[in-house]
């Protein structure tokens, strides 16, 4: 193995210095692309889903437990699968493992639901074996095949408006390597991070950053939510007065 060369600390200073500013770029460049994700037109969903939960049947409305944003990664764990009955294949699983709190997305009234084929049962199983406490709904339509996600794991994200529930964007193959932390599935919603610095279109709903952090225990399961929810509220009404004609 022929390693960098071995240099002083002020050397060392500069190099990194040096990288610093393209990664600042890659900062600002990916900051740039989350905001176009925002302006992206979103597709209604016309379609009645149905999904198997750990106590009763749901439909794609009721995978929002009630908040505005959905965020579906579709794992693969089900007979013919690598793994199976076992674990989930492993590049599915793998993401599993770097799925931050979920507390901090219902904090920005954004829910974070897995979904695979296999039955409920083992679906517990292997969550209590791995440690995962994510929500995680089992398929028993075409929803798969409907959103990109039959033949490969994939991350699509929805918006509820009232009882419409809409397609905002979607995202596979190495762009879910990216994909576990609170922001990072943030970035890929309609409404982002919601915070003021970003770049967001007008009416959008938008707090200080930092303020709305909070210990994932400390979180209050009602009240924010509420509050948070009427916030976007407010933003979607004052966005749709602009629009009419």
């Amino acid at each position: 193995m022929k390693t960098p060369p071995i240099v002083t600390a002020q050397e060392w200073e500069a190099a990194r210095q040096q990288l610093l500013v393209k990664e600042k770029e890659l900062t600002r460049a990916r900051d740039a692309l989350a905001a176009e994700r925002r302006r992206m037109p979103w597709l209604a969903v016309e379609k009645e889903y149905e999904f198997g939960g750990p106590e009763a049947t749901a439909s794609l409305l009721d995978l929002f437990e009630g908040r505005r944003q959905l965020v579906v990664y579709r794992a693969f764990f089900e007979p013919g699968v690598d793994g199976w009955p076992g674990h989930a294949c492993r590049g599915c699983s793998l993401v599993a493992d770097q799925v931050a709190h979920v507390a901090h997305l219902n904090a920005r009234d954004t829910t974070l639901m897995f979904v695979s084929r296999a039955p409920q049962p083992d679906i517990a199983r292997v969550k209590a074996r791995m440690g995962w406490t994510m929500p995680w709904y089992t398929i028993t339509d075409d929803f798969d095949a409907d959103f990109g996600v039959d033949e490969w794991h994939g991350t699509n994200a929805f918006f509820r408006d009232g009882d419409q529930v809409f397609r905002t964007y979607f995202i596979n193959s190495r762009g879910d390597e990216a994909m576990g932390s609170t922001w990072s599935y943030l970035d890929i919603t309609a409404l982002g991070r919601q915070e003021q610095w970003e770049d967001s279109p007008a009416s959008y709903p938008q707090t200080p950053p930092y303020e709305w952090w909070n210990w994932h225990d400390e979180y209050s399961d009602t009240q924010p939510a509420q509050r948070w929810s009427a916030q976007v509220e407010r933003g979607i009404q004052a966005g749709q007065a602009r629009r009419r004609p």
